[in-house]
């Protein structure tokens, strides 16, 4: 890998991003018109001391993921992503690799979202992106690493989430995650990391094997659904749960809502509060 000119592309993105583009607030003391590279590393979901050695060239295998993550961080266009991956060492992802890629019709979208949970995730459910009052309402996304940020490990072999669940919801729900990565294995055979998750699975959670193998039909998909929350400040929050799909880009976007004037929308609303104060705080 060209790892300075891959560190150099990197640092001269990040300068050109106004922090407002990218929801975040401008503040009187900011010298840079940039991004700082603390809230790149936010926003890709890495360690700055990481993005500080990617910069400097001092760390030179970036993976798949971290390239992807990043260029979405920095709104790269087509074929500016198409060149971080070369720079670092890899071929741009192919029809034939679970997408990962949040165009800029789907960012402009989540952005008329940026005061309502939205959480991204690809078609091997593994989380692309959460915005700000996403993780004020479920806790924070930014540490999870490897595993930790596939919601099929997640609820079967991993901790889990706030969402509660009945026994008999928990294992709908699971049987619908396996069901849809079933189908998203038929359409992706070739993805290697997608065959090495499906081979975690297996290997930490029996009930990922009976399911997998299973020839009883799963339960119908469930778009839209009601869901209760157990947030540690609030208390439990009955919200309304839609994921949309996109189509084109097979990514799922996951929405959470209140209906005004309520009570959950109220608690809901001091959850984001709460969670984004604390979340600043964290950073400041």
């Amino acid at each position: 890998m060209e790892s300075w000119e891959f560190g150099r592309a990197v640092r001269r993105w990040r300068d050109r991003v106004a922090p407002d583009t990218v929801g975040l607030p401008v503040g009187r003391r900011r010298r840079a018109s940039g991004l700082r590279r603390e809230e790149l590393a936010g926003l890709a979901g890495i360690s700055a001391d990481y993005l500080t050695r990617l910069e400097q060239g001092r760390a030179t295998a970036p993976s798949a993921q971290v390239v992807e993550s990043l260029a979405r961080a920095l709104r790269l266009s087509d074929q500016e992503r198409d060149l971080l991956f070369r720079l670092a060492g890899h071929a741009a992802p192919g029809l034939d690799v679970v997408p990962s890629r949040v165009t800029a019709s789907v960012q402009r979208l989540l952005d008329r979202l940026s005061h309502t949970p939205v959480v991204v995730y690809d078609a091997s459910w593994t989380l692309v992106l959460a915005n700000a009052p996403y993780d004020a309402l479920m806790g924070e996304t930014t540490s999870w690493r490897g595993l930790e940020r596939n919601a099929v490990w997640r609820n079967l072999a991993g901790p889990g989430n706030r969402t509660v669940h009945t026994p008999e919801e928990q294992a709908d729900h699971e049987a619908r995650l396996v069901a849809d990565l079933r189908l998203t294995a038929a359409r992706y055979p070739a993805d290697r990391a997608l065959r090495r998750l499906m081979g975690e699975l297996a290997a930490a959670c029996p009930r990922f094997t009976e399911l997998w193998e299973s020839d009883t039909p799963p339960p119908l998909p469930d778009p839209s659904k009601r869901k209760v929350i157990d947030h540690p400040a609030v208390g439990r929050i009955t919200l309304d749960c839609d994921t949309l799909i996109v189509a084109l880009d097979d990514l799922r976007i996951t929405v959470y809502t209140a209906e005004p004037g309520t009570e959950d929308a109220d608690r809901l609303a001091l959850a984001v509060v709460l969670g984004t104060q604390t979340l600043v705080d964290r950073k400041a």
